[in-house]
């Protein structure tokens, strides 16, 4: 298993030359935007984030958002390591966090969540392509941690492949 360093070390090394590949088969927002959000998956939604890991304290205060997660989800478990299942549930994890924090601060008068919720939709309407780019670069990022753990497959898959 690589430590929290080497992940980051391979993240930032790769998230160019990911980008500069999805630039060569998309377009040039699209390989930015995919190349900046393999940083990110590798950097704050890292499939360790069930652990105290490097990508939890970058979160800085709001590492608490990630409590209930790292409560119930145990480390290189499907939920957690699985390819695509680990990614998609991190993301839809931060966006049910993120949509809850919305709409407690609505009765503040602070945010307007229907307003926010459409133009989320139109925006990745607008912009297909970098919006699968962006999904594309966060679910690469966390097949290079699993490629760097020694073994791609989650440890209960593991078990249940050895019995």
């Amino acid at each position: 298993m690589a430590s929290g360093h080497d992940h980051d070390k391979a993240t930032s090394f790769l998230s160019v030359p990911f980008g500069l590949l999805l630039w060569l088969f998309l377009d040039l927002r699209s390989g930015v935007c995919g190349g900046l959000a393999f940083a990110v998956g590798g950097h704050w939604l890292s499939p360790d984030l069930d652990t105290q890991s490097k990508a939890l304290k970058r979160w800085g205060w709001l590492r608490r958002i990630w409590w209930p997660y790292r409560k119930f989800i145990r480390h290189r478990s499907l939920i957690s390591h699985g390819p695509l299942i680990g990614t998609a549930i991190r993301l839809i994890y931060l966006i049910t966090t993120a949509t809850l924090i919305v709409l407690s601060l609505q009765p503040l008068g602070i945010t307007k969540p229907l307003i926010i919720f459409q133009d989320c939709i139109k925006i990745i309407q607008i912009y297909k392509q970098p919006t699968i780019a962006v999904l594309l670069g966060l679910e690469a990022s966390a097949w290079l941690h699993l490629i760097q753990d020694g073994d791609p497959l989650p440890t209960e898959w593991d078990r249940k492949r050895h019995h």
